[in-house]
């Protein structure tokens, strides 16, 4: 899938991607077409639970039902792609409800631990994490030039390559508190 423009994610859209179950579902649904019973397998969740994942992201427009298949066993199934319509899309902070838009980025956080484990401690993986100091200006240059850096990579979608996860988070740290202390004499 390639890259799309950033836009600003409505409040449905907040609302679709707020579980971290769904974000599995989307990338799951990525690379294959997959059905509702398959997903629940892979995710370990009953059928009944899944689909209603299913049907919130179908309604938001992140997953797409296929034309309906045979299955294995000879049973009709819809199989279900992922639309590639979160890329790019930005939680507007002034957006209501506020809390809406932490609890996007934390059900990305739990989705990405999920993937961490389910690979196992063999699986190659590249992780940083530091802190940096820098104006505004500085933070949105940074931003951008990641941004594109990633949107050129997306764009090659080599088919024989490897399939890798990633997460990218940039959050202003809290401010530290000033401690004071007044003596007495």
């Amino acid at each position: 899938m390639s890259p799309k423009p950033s836009r600003i994610a409505t409040v449905d859209e907040l609302r679709a991607l707020g579980h971290p179950v769904r974000w599995r579902i989307l990338r799951l649904c990525y690379d294959e077409a997959l059905t509702n019973q398959q997903l629940a397998q892979r995710l370990d969740s009953s059928p009944a639970t899944t689909l209603r994942h299913i049907r919130a992201l179908v309604a938001a427009g992140f997953l797409a039902p296929e034309p309906v298949r045979t299955g294995e066993r000879g049973a009709l199934e819809r199989p279900y792609r992922a639309t590639g319509r979160t890329w790019g899309l930005v939680v507007d902070v002034n957006l209501e409800p506020t809390l809406l838009g932490q609890q996007v980025e934390l059900a990305v956080l739990s989705a990405h631990r999920a993937e961490m484990i389910e690979a196992g401690p063999e699986a190659p993986r590249d992780a940083a994490r530091g802190m940096l100091r820098l104006r505004q200006e500085s933070a949105r240059e940074l931003r951008d030039r990641l941004t594109t850096l990633l949107a050129e990579f997306a764009a090659r979608d080599e088919p024989d390559g490897e399939r890798l996860s990633y997460l990218w988070s940039l959050i202003a740290r809290a401010p530290s508190e000033s401690v004071t202390s007044a003596r007495s004499d």
